[in-house]
């Protein structure tokens, strides 16, 4: 490959003095938005010009996009809800841009398309968002989401005639959709409306419940619930099917989360607290008269499921299903037929336990395999349910589940253009740099025994756990003889609380760590070769990625880091940043600043040490986590002597921070990083599968 000759940055050395100490910030320029400052629009425009004229020369490129695309050409079904005997559910069919929401008028009767995103954009880049149907299944509230952006237009539909009524909610973002019992209007949640050509900027701040009533104007919206004293807590309404009560969840943007409810059945729709503290989670599933049926983490670090009685004054949690004991972590529950089905992560693999409703064991629901199931849908009374089933091998399918019988059968279950026996998933496990005995998910073809080379995967924050889930886009990697690794990391949520919070905060070194310790593993136990280890992540998991490529440079032989929080020291001046003080650790705060410093990726760059080959991936429209931390980010390597390797960032246009991406631009992104880190790992790229 020939020498890179990186676009000129221009420096502007920006300095500030935290807590006693000098920092230097010379690329602050690229925070600006490049609609507004043409120097940043032409350094995005140079970047991506020696970015894809690189990427161009690369062996096997378009081999991987063919074969992407063909993997991804099968139905792809989620879970059907029921409402009023109709069955809602999505469906992306082969190689569409977005998937389409559909009905049933039974649960074995015709898919009848109801609306079709792929219509509302030339580039297939607006998607449906949040959906949701009235008790009766006569009316569809749905989001739109324009160009991967957070924000969300909600409109209405009428099942029964397709038409799209003028009724249209702005500026939503963070929301859910609740139908009042009547069906004459839902609940959302919204955020006051941005300055004028400032939304994509907007912090995330004084966001409030309201009810929409058909055929008014938003400006009459009602106003349930806000907390002007508390500006920074997120509010999201949700209603059980056949529900009394609105249930609001108030959120920092942590799992924890105090409680408010609203009693639909009284005059005034008056707010009533629960839980005021933020001291644990709480999710309601289920309502039986004035009694609330919630999963928490209240007195149960991996969840326990008790009922909170609205006709006392001062309810307090009634145990119904104690925590699970083993390091079984409860991850979804539901009432289902008179039952109660409660899903658990054991070594981040699912089991699903029957109880009775006053929590006496019931059996197990039998699952196709060993892999991941949830997602429950279905009503409290009747017998009929329906739930996701996947693995890393195991394409996603969803079962029909008869409470009743116990009998599990086939709903949809995708026929894949790939013969899934030829591999073979195997979990592992390491230990950490603290002696931490962290599992691992591998997974390879099954001809593949000798060293290969390997894309290792990680997250390592928020409580989100990283459970197996069939990725065609995966599979074009392990399909031509490469390894995929899934480290379950600290920080995540694969044992309970415990396990986050010990890679949170001052903690976070140890997602650092974990994640190190696995590529260490990968190596000495002859799964990946000595020179052939590639680590991915995208969000939290591209700082992951960017904190431990500048730890250990020479571990790793390629990085990807996507959409990531790459300046630590200023995240929360972005957008919804401030949300994730409760994570990282508000740099304001003299020993979170230390903390921050330690591994912020933007600033802890080594020069002079031998960096492996890099493409940083962000997009244009990520009003999450601005594209600007990865932009000062790659300034900052590609003025520091690192070595040979390039060090390049591709720029996603009319798209976020990841969801609703058209297909065609998940591909080409996919196929641009996979190339890339097979040149880089000694991945040949071929036709024969």
């Amino acid at each position: 490959m020939p020498d890179i000759v990186y676009p000129h940055t221009e420096r502007v050395d920006v300095a500030e003095e935290h807590f006693g100490q000098a920092i230097i910030d010379p690329y602050r320029w690229l925070e600006n938005s490049a609609a507004v400052d043409a120097r940043v629009a032409a350094w995005i425009q140079a970047q991506n010009e020696i970015t894809r004229a690189y990427l161009e020369t690369l062996p096997g490129r378009d081999l991987l996009r063919q074969r992407m695309g063909e993997l991804l050409d099968y139905a792809r079904f989620t879970a059907p809800v029921k409402r009023g005997g109709r069955y809602f559910f999505t469906l992306h069919e082969g190689p569409k841009n977005q998937p389409s929401l559909y009905m049933r008028d039974s649960v074995d009767g015709e898919n009848c398309l109801l609306m079709d995103p792929n219509s509302w954009s030339e580039d297939g880049a607006d998607a449906l968002g949040e959906w949701e149907a009235s008790d009766d299944g006569r009316l569809v509230a749905f989001g739109v989401q324009t160009g991967g952006e957070d924000w969300r237009r909600i409109k209405v539909l009428e099942v029964e005639d397709g038409k799209v009524l003028d009724d249209e909610i702005r500026w939503a973002r963070f929301t859910r959709i609740a139908w009042a019992p009547d069906g004459t209007g839902f609940f959302y949640s919204r955020f006051p409306e941005p300055e004028a050509g400032k939304a994509a900027i907007a912090g995330v701040a004084n966001q409030a419940v309201y009810f929409h009533r058909l055929g008014t104007s938003q400006a009459n919206d009602r106003l349930i619930y806000s907390t002007p004293d508390r500006p920074h807590l997120l509010h999201m309404a949700d209603r059980l099917a056949n529900g009394r009560y609105l249930h609001i969840i108030s959120t920092p943007g942590s799992n924890e989360a105090a409680l408010t409810v609203v009693d639909l059945g009284s005059k005034h729709w008056t707010p009533r607290t629960i839980v005021p503290d933020l001291k644990s989670e709480w999710t309601v599933f289920g309502n039986d008269g004035t009694r609330l049926i919630l999963t928490t983490t209240y007195g149960a670090e991996c969840r326990r499921v008790v009922s909170l009685d609205l006709a006392e004054t001062e309810p307090q949690p009634t145990e119904i299903v104690a925590e699970a004991e083993g390091k079984a972590v409860l991850n979804d529950a539901a009432i289902l037929g008179g039952r109660l089905l409660v899903a658990y992560l054991r070594d981040a693999k699912t089991e699903i336990r029957r109880f009775t409703l006053d929590g006496k064991e019931d059996g197990i629901v039998e699952l196709p395999g060993i892999g991941s199931a949830g997602g429950f849908r279905g009503n409290q009374e009747e017998d009929e349910a329906f739930f996701v089933f996947t693995s890393l091998n195991a394409p996603t399918s969803i079962y029909r589940y008869d409470v009743a019988t116990g009998t599990v059968t086939p709903w949809a279950e995708p026929l894949v253009p790939v013969d899934v026996e030829r591999f073979v998933v195997e979990q592992r496990f390491y230990r950490s740099k603290d002696d931490t005995k962290v599992p691992i998910f591998v997974m390879r073809r099954k001809d593949v025994a000798s060293p290969a080379p390997t894309l290792l995967y990680g997250y390592g924050g928020f409580g989100i756990s990283q459970i197996p889930c069939y990725n065609p886009l995966q599979l074009a990697w392990v399909e031509q003889g490469g390894v995929l690794a899934v480290a379950n990391i600290r920080g995540g949520g694969e044992y309970g609380r415990a396990w986050h919070r010990a890679g949170k905060l001052e903690n976070k070194q140890n997602a650092f760590d974990d994640f190190i310790a696995a590529g260490e593993f990968l190596k000495q136990a002859g799964i990946a070769l000595h020179d052939g280890l590639a680590i991915q992540g995208e969000s939290g998991g591209g700082l992951l990625v960017g904190a431990v490529t500048n730890q250990r440079p020479e571990l790793f032989d390629v990085a990807l880091p996507g959409v990531g929080v790459m300046d630590m020291l200023r995240y929360e001046k972005f957008t919804g940043g401030m949300l994730w003080a409760g994570e990282f650790g508000s740099p304001a705060e003299e020993a979170h600043f230390h903390n921050l410093m330690s591994y912020s990726p933007y600033h802890t760059i080594k020069p002079g040490r031998n960096y492996p080959a890099i493409l940083a991936t962000t997009a244009d429209a990520d009003d999450r986590v601005v594209p600007a931390h990865t932009f000062k980010y790659v300034a900052a390597l590609q003025a520091a002597d690192l070595g040979p390797r390039p060090h390049l960032v591709r720029i996603e246009t009319r798209a976020g921070h990841g969801a609703g991406m058209p297909l065609d631009k998940v591909i080409a992104h996919h196929a641009d990083m996979w190339a890339f880190a097979a040149y880089w790992t000694g991945l040949k790229i071929t036709s024969t599968r």
